[in-house]
Order: structure tokens, then C-alpha cells, then sequence
């Protein structure tokens, strides 16, 4: 399909927050180390990496590794963990938008596209805030959203029904391995950011979104479009 015909067929954009827009990661490893010492659980930034995309109780999940702990127990760490990282956030101030995340917001949005944000944080409205990106966002689904996170489809799903647009009518931008394979799950064209293997069914990668324009996205998934 023609990058021509693509465009007029495309009508939203879904970004993933972090790792694609902004690099909170460090804040994640920070709050979830500072937790892990706490409990006593060896914690490093390559057991990190496992909790990328994932919701907050998956992430203490996989920190516990079948450690035992009650429900009440988890739910005290859950929220201990984010009131560290809700602090951590406070030094975030719009420089924190990654390289090339601005310009192609704003192409997207000059393309007459509408823009959401699917993310699995449940800080998604804060970080916005802290970034200065409400003005490019049409619509929001975090944490609060849906009972089933990534990789389940559902945070992708409402967004879309947010922005009154279907599934092949969207480009989900992700970072995640958990994220790639929601947005495959509800039929959403997918964007991959990052290593290969990280996002591997990806209908394009490219390492980041610095130097990308919108034409280079469409160009990519019209190869392998079937319409």
C-alpha cells in the first residue's frame, strides 16, 4: 500500500508513555530498588528490565519471585514503592521529553490525526503534566482504566474508544515487549521502539523517535499492509 493511501486511511496515534515519550525507567528502578533493599530481594537493572510495560502489581509480582506475602502485605508495598517514585517524579520538568518526541508530536497532530496515551502507569496524568504534553493529547488511559494491564489489549481498546477510532484506523507506539504484543492482540498497527528482540512483531522499528518522521512510519507499516 502506498505511504499515500496509508495516511488517508490512519486517523490516531497511541503512544506508550514511558520509554517512548519520556524515560521514567530510572525512576521506576529507583523506587522498586529502594523497595527491594528494604524487603531484603537482591534488585538490579537487568531483573529491571523484566518490569518494563508491565502494571505495578505484575512489577511487585515479579520483584517477589514466589516469595510469600499476604494481600494486605502487597498492597502496602505497592503503594510504598510509588510514594517513591512520586517523589522522584518532582524532578521531572518538560526537558525530560525524549529526543524527537515533540516534533513528531506536533507532525502527527499537523496531519490532522488525533493523539491518546495508553500507558500502564497509574502516575500517566502527573508525568503529562510534568512534561507539559496536554495540549497534544486527545485522550488518556493509565492504570485507572482497566482491570486487565498489558499484555491484554484492553488499555489500547479504551483509548480508541476515546478517540472514536478503530484499531485499523491506529498506530500504537511502544516500547515494551508486553505493550507490542497488546496492541497485536486488539489489531492495532504497532510501531516497536528499542532493540529488535524487544519488540519483535512490530509492523516497524526503529530505535527511537529522534530523526523519525511521520512519512518514515507510514512508509514502513504500508509494506506490510494487506488492505
Amino acid at each position: 500500500m502506498p505511504p499515500d493511501t496509508m495516511s488517508a486511511a490512519l486517523k490516531a496515534f497511541i503512544f506508550d508513555l514511558d520509554g517512548v515519550l519520556t524515560d521514567t525507567a530510572e525512576y521506576h528502578y529507583r523506587a522498586w530498588k529502594q523497595l527491594a533493599d528494604e524487603l531484603g530481594i537482591p534488585f538490579d537493572r537487568g531483573l529491571n528490565e523484566k518490569l518494563r510495560g508491565v502494571s505495578r502489581r505484575r512489577s511487585l509480582e515479579l520483584l517477589l519471585d514466589g516469595r510469600p506475602a499476604t494481600e494486605k502485605q502487597m498492597e502496602l508495598w505497592m503503594e510504598r514503592k510509588n510514594s517513591y517514585y512520586v517523589k522522584l517524579l518532582q524532578q521531572m520538568t518538560p526537558d525530560a521529553v525524549l529526543p524527537g518526541a515533540l516534533d513528531f508530536l506536533r507532525e502527527v497532530r499537523q496531519a490532522g490525526m488525533v493523539i491518546g496515551i495508553a500507558s500502564a502507569s497509574k502516575n500517566a496524568s502527573t508525568v503529562l503534566s510534568r512534561l507539559g504534553l496536554w495540549g497534544y493529547v486527545d485522550a488518556v488511559s493509565d492504570g485507572y482504566s482497566v482491570e486487565r494491564p498489558k499484555p491484554a489489549p484492553d488499555l489500547f481498546l479504551v483509548c480508541a474508544r476515546q478517540l472514536n477510532v478503530q484499531p485499523a484506523e491506529t498506530v500504537v507506539v511502544e516500547d515494551a515487549a508486553a505493550g507490542v504484543e497488546a496492541a497485536l492482540k486488539g489489531n492495532f498497527w504497532v510501531v516497536g521502539l528499542g532493540p529488535r528482540e524487544r519488540v519483535v512483531g512490530a509492523h516497524a522499528i526503529f530505535p527511537s523517535l529522534e530523526g523519525v518522521r511521520l512519512n518514515d512510519i507510514l512508509e514502513a507499516i504500508s509494506r506490510t499492509a494487506r488492505w
